[in-house]
């Protein structure tokens, strides 16, 4: 039986990814909570959306890990995936937009993963000062969130690039890199001949940031597909945003940010969006999570727009925008639950227990 998926634009269902096992410190983990208690919810009703609260993930903390130096942590990594992906699959089942606070970048895996059980061609949008591109092969750190875009592309440690049964999960030529500026050498020398779209920090500023956007949507033909945006938080320079564990100068200034993200989220086609980066640790007065919320409210009020003139249109045309298919389960070896059985948007899953 055909899933129809009816787009609520004035609705959001939060979603909290407590994870710091990709990174190289603590503190990410704590990042859902710390936009919460900045006023995250209140303010997102306050602009005129409906807001459902699904919660966190189960904890998973950084550690050391030093028997896996090319790879870290990589399965409290997987836990936090497979917590993560049937909360997003609720989400996007329900036509709401899924609002994902994350700590790591690597979590990006999971939302596109949900996004993919009920839409065939899923694009990805990543707005990161880095491109992410490392492997266990050539990490300085052995940080997988510096591996992020080469296990969506299906390379790297094969327990992520397995995440999704058949890699990859999204083609790269569908993949637009947005405001980088960092690159390591062997991360260079793989742009060379990859098709990934780039749209460079540089290059963003000069075509200024909303044209920069709408090239980089035509690019991975976002207007046929939905895309997931991801949003890391270090992709604003450090003198407005230093919260970030890899916080630098230069890169993009706030507005100009802000004017690139009000592009993007005002795409009927936007799946879902995932913030990333930000570390409270790192912002002991809570100052940068306000300034975080006034930016995510700010950019999100441009889905109202869409609400009060897409509407009806959308409903009339729900079974195109569910492609006229039953949900698409990703090719594995274990059985993937059926449309039919997945819960309500207002029973999301429970959380495991938390690890310390």
């Amino acid at each position: 039986m055909a899933v129809k998926i009816v787009r609520q634009p004035k609705k959001i269902v939060l979603l909290g990814s407590a994870t710091s096992a990709a990174a190289l410190r603590a503190g990410h983990e704590r990042a859902p909570a710390a936009l919460r208690a900045a006023g995250l919810v209140d303010r997102l009703i306050a602009a005129g959306f409906e807001v459902a609260d699904h919660g966190d993930t189960a904890t998973q903390l950084f550690q050391a890990d030093d028997e896996h130096p090319r790879a870290r942590n990589v399965p409290a990594i997987l836990k936090s995936l497979n917590d993560l992906r049937p909360r997003v699959e609720v989400a996007v089942k329900s036509g709401a937009l899924p609002l994902v606070i994350s700590g790591d970048c690597i979590s990006v895996l999971a939302v596109v993963a949900g996004t993919r059980r009920y839409y065939r061609n899923v694009s990805l949008m990543y707005m990161d000062r880095d491109a992410d591109l490392n492997l266990p092969a050539t990490t300085p750190s052995g940080c997988i969130d510096g591996m992020v875009i080469s296990h969506v592309i299906g390379r790297g440690a094969p327990e992520l690039v397995r995440f999704w049964g058949e890699p990859p999960l999204v083609r790269e030529p569908d993949i637009a890199l947005f405001g980088f500026e960092r690159l390591d050498q062997s991360e260079e020398q793989y742009l060379v001949s990859s098709p990934l779209r780039r749209h460079p920090a540089l290059e963003v500023s000069k075509l200024g940031p909303a044209a920069a956007a709408r090239l980089a949507l035509e690019r991975v033909h976002a207007a046929k597909n939905e895309f997931v945006l991801h949003f890391d938080v270090d992709i604003i320079s450090s003198a407005e945003f230093p919260a970030t564990n890899f916080a630098g100068e230069g890169g993009l200034n706030l507005n100009q940010v802000r004017d690139a993200l009000r592009v993007f989220v005002s795409q009927a086609n936007l799946a879902a969006i995932v913030v990333a980066g930000y570390n409270p640790e790192l912002d002991p007065d809570s100052g940068m999570a306000r300034r975080l919320v006034d930016l995510l409210v700010e950019v999100l009020a441009a889905r109202l727009e869409i609400g009060s003139g897409e509407a009806s249109a959308n409903a009339a045309s729900a079974t195109a925008v569910s492609r006229s298919m039953s949900p698409i389960a990703p090719p594995s070896h274990e059985p993937e639950p059926s449309a039919d059985s997945a819960p309500d948007m207002q029973e999301p899953p429970k959380p495991d227990s938390i690890s310390s």
